[in-house]
């Protein structure tokens, strides 16, 4: 059973009560279907009220929700033949990174996306999708090795950040991730990156310099995590929910800045609820991208990054008062 966030517990509690009518209906020679028509109605409006009015941090518990569509989900729905590679031939290998090559719809392609556990076993060996400095190698070794065979590279965004412990600072995670925007941004080959689920800090945009950046409808993309942004503006990281509302860290706030190209719409409730589905949405947004981007040579498609994060933001130039 899919776990209900606490924004949906009206409608959790809701189903439940006509389940019991029905129920006692079954059991009883008691006719309670007009009843149930009735609350069935305003189960219908109220689904309809809470998923067009979502507020910011409904949008965040969405994205972490634990049964959330991961990366490995998507290469498994959209991909074939999918060949998982690993290292970073430097230190190690990264299990909140995975990539490889695999087909999409008969081309090759390179995919590289965070990946986080489900279940406390598997979040413990990927780190609860936190990257090592290694993780981030490794996708700079695989996109390397798709320009050098003309590959498109696809890369799925979702991660709380870069992991800030000590050991990953010794081995130069800093270093690695600003390597990471450098040398994306001077590839020969098509990227789009589609943020899948939370997209946190440098952590993300080390896999984010795209030609298309796409985000899932519940997504969330931002410098820091709510709890963060309280904490540093009123001490108290309780007030999460209230820095969510001022943040604009969601898709639609995002594609309003220019930050993305693209919102993905999602299955009602969260793309938890129809992976299939979700995957479906995916599929149209990555094939419209990649056919558009297929037109350009290697030149524009440089040329065409460069210009899409100049036009993000806002900025004064000043000239030298003599």
């Amino acid at each position: 059973m899919v776990n209900e966030l606490e924004f949906e517990k009206p409608l959790v509690q809701l189903k439940e009560k006509i389940n019991e009518l029905k129920k006692f209906t079954a059991d009883s020679d008691v006719d309670l279907s007009m009843e149930i028509e009735k609350l069935e109605q305003r189960l219908a409006k109220l689904e309809e009220d809470i998923y067009i009015n979502i507020k910011p941090w409904d949008r965040v518990q969405i994205a972490r929700h634990p049964e959330r569509p991961t990366t490995l989900d998507y290469i498994s729905e959209l991909f074939d033949q999918f060949i998982e590679l690993h290292g970073d031939r430097l230190y190690g290998d990264d299990h909140a990174i995975v990539g490889g090559v695999a087909f999409y719809r008969g081309k090759p392609v390179t995919v590289i996306g965070h990946q986080r556990g489900k279940g406390t076993k598997e979040n413990i060996r990927r780190n609860f999708g936190m990257p090592h400095p290694e993780g981030y190698r490794k996708a700079l070794r695989l996109m390397k090795q798709a320009e050098k065979f003309n590959r498109p590279i696809i890369c799925f965004i979702d991660t709380k950040g870069a992991y800030p412990g000590k050991a990953a600072e010794e081995r130069g995670q800093s270093e690695a991730i600003a390597r990471n925007l450098f040398e994306m941004a001077g590839l020969t080959v098509p990227i789009v990156c589609i943020v899948i689920g939370e997209g946190g800090s440098g952590g993300a945009l080390a896999l984010g310099i795209g030609n298309h950046v796409h985000m899932l409808e519940n997504s969330t993309y931002s410098v820091i995590s709510p709890e963060g942004a309280a904490s540093i503006l009123w001490k108290d990281a309780s007030l999460a929910k209230k820095a969510a509302e001022s943040m604009k860290i969601t898709a639609p706030d995002l594609k309003e800045l220019g930050v993305i190209d693209q919102i993905v719409p999602e299955v009602k409730g969260g793309a938890h609820r129809g992976v299939k589905d979700q995957a479906a949405q995916v599929d149209s947004v990555l094939f419209q991208s990649l056919r558009e981007l297929s037109k350009l040579s290697s030149d524009q498609l440089i040329t065409h990054r460069h210009e899409k994060f100049q036009k993000i933001g806002a900025h004064t130039v000043l000239t030298e008062m003599l």
